[in-house]
């Protein structure tokens, strides 16, 4: 499947369209699951990410070890962004994206489904996922930070 593609199927426009942002924050936001949240979210970076990191992780490992190890991977990569704009260590991203992972496949095994819910309630399921899952990071980023600093 080409890029092209995967951005029509994911946002139901075509690749550079006018309303992609808007579909894909209306999909995401609005979708039923934790995982469909990540189908919709930011398709372009989601097939290079299941291209390159999840297909070839996937041929040698289980799917939801797969799934996990490549939300590590995206937060590691978005960490390193972060690395070089501030010259400054930091997992707080990576730890994140564990989380989220995490609750992807938690919401998977545990067939969690809110989808007959309104839009708006189902929006404001997954934007208290993903804020849970960074407050989490966020704390625990600080014990590991503690521990770094003392130990050093």
């Amino acid at each position: 499947m080409t890029l092209s593609d995967y951005v029509r199927r994911r946002n139901g426009v075509p690749l550079g369209a006018g309303d992609s942002l808007r579909n894909m924050l209306s999909r995401s936001l609005g979708a039923g699951t934790f995982s469909e949240f990540w189908q919709y979210w930011n398709p372009i970076w989601g097939y290079y990410l299941g291209m390159y990191i999840f297909k070839p992780i996937k041929s040698v490992l289980p799917a939801s070890l797969s799934l996990l190890l490549t939300f590590v991977a995206c937060g590691l990569i978005h960490d390193l962004a972060v690395m070089l704009l501030k010259w400054k260590f930091s997992l707080l991203l990576t730890q994140w994206f564990l989380f989220m992972g995490l609750c992807v496949i938690f919401g998977k095994t545990a067939n969690i489904n809110y989808s007959k819910f309104p839009w708006i309630v189902r929006a404001a399921i997954n934007i208290l996922v993903i804020s849970g899952c960074f407050v989490i990071a966020n704390q625990l980023n600080k014990v590991v930070l503690t521990i770094f600093v003392v130990t050093s």
